[in-house]
């Protein structure tokens, strides 16, 4: 399946960023088109440079956190005895998936160092051995983390994640404190964390695929350039996912 993250000609890549904008309620971003097109172009020239793969097993497996009993909150300084294995969930492995988780993680790993953020992650959405339509974790720098977030209204009250994965709407919170005591749902991987960016990876037809999750630990941290690097991000990996 060939990979097209951005169009060809500019025009038709500032109407595609444009879209992207409007469908993900970026309206804080709608004069950012240039910049969101060069931080594409610099995510395309990275996922060009040769990507050596030493242990493709590297790619599909990592630390988790334990959760509690009943599944809604994990314990960031115990880890599970045995880490997740993405495998199940994407059907085996395979060269194809090899390729592309090891594209994911350029990606990511690029945008934490063109952000500077504490933690980056790219889900995408699919249904797990269990049957439960969920986010899944596919690549991620920083803290180990909660590896599936369950898609359903429920688990959402408390969690940023499932609740862009389900709306379709970025959700930037400049101070988790304040969006907390007002009633906004927080799942804490990581207490020290003020600042979050929830953007939705969306398909041709707006279809929610994914999502990208941003955190960093000062305060009103994603403002419009941050912030239009990792919709530049996600606009790429929609394109890159298994």
């Amino acid at each position: 399946m060939p990979m097209k993250p951005a169009p060809d000609r500019p025009a038709e890549g500032l109407a595609r960023i444009a879209g992207y904008l409007r469908a993900a309620g970026l309206a804080q971003l709608e004069s950012h088109e240039d910049e969101i097109a060069l931080a594409i172009a610099d995510f395309i020239e990275a996922m060009g440079e040769k990507v050596a793969i030493g242990d493709p097993g590297s790619l599909y497996a990592y630390p988790v956190p334990m959760l509690s009993e009943d599944g809604t909150c994990s314990m960031p300084d115990e880890l599970a005895p045995v880490p997740y294995d993405l495998g199940a969930i994407l059907g085996g492995r395979s060269e194809l998936a090899t390729r592309r988780l090891a594209l994911l993680e350029r990606l990511v790993e690029r945008a934490q160092e063109t952000t500077g953020s504490d933690w980056i992650g790219i889900y995408q959405r699919r249904t797990n051995p269990a049957g439960t339509p969920v986010l899944v974790k596919l690549s991620y720098v920083g803290r180990p983390s909660r590896a599936e977030f369950p898609l359903t209204p429920e688990f959402a009250e408390g969690s940023t994640n499932s609740t862009v994965g389900l709306t379709g709407r970025a959700l930037v919170i400049d101070d988790v404190g304040r969006h907390v005591e007002a009633g906004g749902g927080f799942y804490v991987c990581d207490a020290e964390v003020k600042s979050e960016a929830c953007l939705p990876l969306l398909d041709d037809s707006l279809r929610v695929v994914g999502i990208l999750d941003a955190e960093a630990k000062p305060r009103s941290f994603y403002g419009p350039t941050r912030l239009a690097t990792l919709a530049a991000l996600a606009i790429v990996a929609s394109a890159v996912l298994p």
